[in-house]
């Protein structure tokens, strides 16, 4: 992390230098909006732009002068999914069929921003309706890779990993139903995390509701920590969240891995694809929490096929979708979504309960699991960011070959994983494994990341 540019500060740093009075978040907003004007150009991180963020810097500016700071992030710049309502903003979900009308109140995660004292500088891109990994939308168009401007940054959580990447803020927010926050995270050479199911409230609900969730991408995974403090607050309007908790993710962070039990896992209830870089940076990370002092063994959790049950999922999701969509407006789908809609419209309700039943099998087999293992370690991706204006042919298999096979299997056994990136390949580009603790165990998942990130580090990305 740069040591001198405010936008490529962390956000722990930069709430130090508030307290000391070394910096504004007047001016930390003004180095990022530069990075903005100079860069996203051709990134394309942004669905829309707050023009009330200079405001509420400049508010946050006052409060830390007074020496009375709202929040634990009061003053930091942050981003939010366009999958996610931000009143007076219109929540378009990356489709041509979604109306322009701005929403009245804030989703619960964007409350908890706002009354932490964040500075939301804008609305990041995404995939139409979070429903893809390629980070491309009918209505914004192509989001690219601040690390190589071909490639895309992922999804769907496109602009949020490509908004991190490039220095547009410390703290964004995504959203992930079966990778979409860890897949832009690992490609983009940041931290993503999954949290547990319920930890962070979710509403209105999205199209895939029951396997989904928001949750951190930073650039440190201190940060990570700290954003998941202030979204996970309970919200009445999502009647499955979590009770309150006040816990600071932070605490015990540093604690390390010594003495836990790590599992290498290479199977999935299938066999994932994983290039020979993909490999390497999961041997070393393996290395990494050895050293560490972390008992670390190749081991199966023996799950169902992951593939049959989230094909599933993900398949009727996007046939109800479609079936919602007026008659009129379905030809302005993305024609993937189509094209597996029409796959699985035809599912029998025993069929889907099936599926369902399957998924809970997967459920207890990792909870067993974790019986004898405190963390499980796999790969992130099966390779490094993929051609950014690549097109999308036969999606049903891409999203277990290309996309999404080392993601998707913890949305549905609904336990917390976090994207940690370990280094470069030899094109330069972000290679990052997966970590991953039972159910409600976030703070392990936590500890592993962190345990990774301080053994292995990441250069800026070379934007220009």
């Amino acid at each position: 992390m740069s040591e001198t540019d405010p936008a490529l500060m962390p956000a722990e740093t930069l709430l130090a230098h508030y307290a000391r009075r070394a910096l504004s978040p007047v001016e930390v907003l003004r180095a990022v909006t530069e990075r903005v004007a100079r860069y996203n150009p051709w990134v394309n991180a942004f669905a829309a732009m707050n023009p009330r963020a200079l405001q509420a810097a400049g508010e946050s500016e006052q409060r830390w002068m007074a020496g009375r700071p709202i929040g634990p992030i009061d003053g930091v710049p942050a981003t939010v999914k366009d999958l996610l309502h931000m009143a007076g903003f219109p929540t378009r979900r990356g489709s041509r069929t979604t109306e322009a009308a701005p929403v009245a109140e804030d989703a619960p995660v964007v409350l908890g921003l706002k009354s932490a004292g964040a500075v939301i500088i804008g609305k990041t891109t995404t995939t139409e309706f979070g429903w893809k990994s390629p980070g491309d939308c009918p209505l914004h168009g192509i989001t690219r890779n601040p690390w190589n401007r071909d490639r895309t940054p992922g999804g769907s959580s496109s602009g949020a990993g490509a908004a991190g990447a490039a220095g547009f803020g410390p703290l964004h927010v995504g959203t992930d139903a079966g990778g979409s926050v860890r897949i832009p995270a690992a490609w983009c050479g940041l931290v993503g995390v999954k949290p547990s199911f319920g930890r962070v409230p979710q509403w209105p609900l999205g199209a895939f509701a029951n396997v989904a969730c928001a949750g951190p991408m930073t650039r440190t995974v201190r940060d990570a920590a700290l954003m998941l403090n202030v979204m996970a607050r309970h919200d009445v309007r999502d009647p499955f969240c979590l009770p309150e908790d006040i816990s600071d993710w932070r605490d015990g962070i540093e604690d390390g891995v010594k003495g836990l039990r790590v599992a290498l896992v290479r199977r999935l209830g299938f066999e994932p694809p994983l290039d020979e870089d993909g490999k390497a940076a999961l041997g070393v990370a393996a290395k990494l929490l050895e050293e560490a002092g972390a008992t670390v063994e190749e081991a199966d959790p023996g799950l169902p096929d992951t593939r049959a049950i989230f094909g599933r999922v993900w398949g009727v999701a996007l046939a109800k979708l479609v079936a919602e969509t007026p008659a009129e407006k379905r030809g302005l789908l993305d024609a993937g979504i189509t094209d597996v809609a029409a796959r699985e419209e035809g599912m029998s309700a025993v069929d889907f309960l099936r599926a369902d039943a399957l998924r809970i099998e997967a459920a207890h087999a990792m909870a067993r699991f974790h019986q004898r293992y405190d963390i499980v370690l796999t790969a992130a991706t099966p390779t490094a960011a993929i051609a950014a204006d690549q097109p999308t042919i036969r999606p049903w298999e891409a999203l277990w070959r290309d996309w999404a096979p080392w993601t998707f299997a913890f949305n549905l056994t609904r336990q917390p994983a976090i994207s940690v990136p370990v280094g470069l390949d030899e094109e330069g580009m972000p290679r990052a494994v997966q970590v991953a603790a039972a159910l409600y165990r976030d703070d392990l998942a936590f500890r592993a990341a962190r345990a990774i990130e301080r053994a292995a580090s990441l250069p800026v990305a070379p934007l220009d």
